[in-house]
């Protein structure tokens, strides 16, 4: 072989040995990339929790890991949200039945929640509301920037009729559940 040839399958083999070198140093930076998007969304958009106990059956369960949102976040009734409970002193789920300006009345009679003057349909409940929970609800209204809350589990729930929850101010809440991830199984939006 010639020294030009020889030079030239020299240069060959370092070129190949830069190409490879310089594609791992783009996964590389294509992987540091995507771990900081998913941090800073985590971060500022979403948040995973799990469901600790029975209050949201059978809509969520024990040990059901959660998406949500905490990104510009108004409460609507019917979300399922996740607060901070300072009488509780925990971080609890619950469904919004009734936001600023809205009435809430409960017959624990006939088992219904009335919301402006409207019985709510509730097909989500596990069993309709019989137990008053620590105090009676006859047309309360709920103050601007709050919300009344309650589980879906409602004669196995501690919410907004229990005085240590009670109404519960908008910047207590940490997010809107919008996806279960765990179990797999039952993976899917949540609502």
């Amino acid at each position: 072989m010639d020294d030009t040839a020889k030079k030239n399958t020299e240069k060959k083999k370092g070129s190949i040995g830069e190409v490879v070198f310089n594609e791992i140093i783009e996964w590389l930076e294509s992987f540091v990339f995507a771990i900081f998007i998913v941090i800073l969304l985590f971060t500022f958009i979403f948040r995973i929790v799990q469901v600790d106990g029975p209050s949201m059956e059978d809509t969520l369960h024990d040990g059901d890991r959660l998406i949500l949102t905490h990104f510009n976040y108004t409460p609507k009734r019917g979300d399922i949200v996740v607060l901070n409970s300072e009488g509780l002193n925990e971080t609890i789920i619950k469904r919004v039945i009734a936001v600023g300006g809205d009435t809430v009345s409960i017959d624990f009679l006939k088992g219904e929640v009335t919301v402006n003057g409207e019985v709510l349909k509730e097909d989500y409940i596990k069993e309709l509301t019989y137990l008053e929970e620590g105090r009676a609800i006859k047309d309360l209204t709920v103050g601007d920037g709050q919300v009344f809350v309650m589980g879906d589990n409602r004669n196995h729930s501690t919410d907004s009729r229990n005085a240590k929850v009670g109404l519960v101010n908008n910047d207590d809440i940490l997010g809107k559940a919008i996806f279960r991830i765990y179990p797999v199984s039952k993976a899917g939006s949540v609502g």
